[in-house]
């Protein structure tokens, strides 16, 4: 018996297994319950996070390509704005997270993880404020922007648009896999 294709097929596989990284969002994290503004907001992002996740996992080619009839943004255009609001967000809450690639130089794959990775980093430094006006915006005019509008700016309007992402890609003919329950930001095995 030949054991060298026996070993290469293991060796093969191991690398395969080690070689996929685990992205953050594939369940939400578990938390105490613990009611602080902070944890409520950190949970809105966490479950953004989650319906980010499932929305864009296993997008083919024409599920990004994919555009409603009439004008507006076609879904891989949905992806890239969903990756600003994340960048847009980690400003706000004056948070340097590093990029791992230039944007216009990601793939569909590197943009959805570094845009999952901004997520997590969002969620994390929220929860590990002191209080919320920590995070409000000073204007160069003096005016400052309240961080209410960071909640109904760009957190809202990222859920709004992973919800447009969920619904292409079922008009493409790609359902989201029928075991993420939402509400328990879980996956049914």
């Amino acid at each position: 018996m030949n054991i060298k294709p026996i070993i290469i097929t293991i060796l093969f596989f191991t690398v395969s297994i080690n070689s996929q990284e685990k992205l953050p969002y594939h369940q939400i994290p578990q938390m105490k319950e613990n009611y602080t503004a902070q944890n409520t907001v950190a949970r809105m992002i966490d479950g953004l996070g989650f319906r980010y996740y499932w929305a864009t996992e296993g997008l083919r080619a024409e599920d990004l390509a994919y555009q409603p009839q009439g004008e507006g943004r076609d879904c891989q255009k949905t992806v890239n704005h969903l990756y600003d609001l994340s960048n847009m967000m980690l400003r706000l809450i004056k948070t340097e997270f590093k990029q791992e690639i230039e944007k216009e130089k990601m793939t569909f794959v590197e943009m959805r993880k570094q845009t999952l990775l901004n997520l997590q980093a969002i969620s994390n430094r929220i929860k590990a404020s002191k209080n919320l006006s920590e995070f409000t915006v000073k204007k160069e005019s003096k005016i400052s922007v309240p961080f209410f509008n960071v909640i109904n700016g760009p957190i809202a309007d990222a859920i709004w648009h992973a919800g447009q992402v969920a619904s292409f890609r079922r008009s493409s003919g790609n359902p989201i896999n029928s075991k993420v329950n939402h509400f328990t930001g879980t996956v049914r095995e």
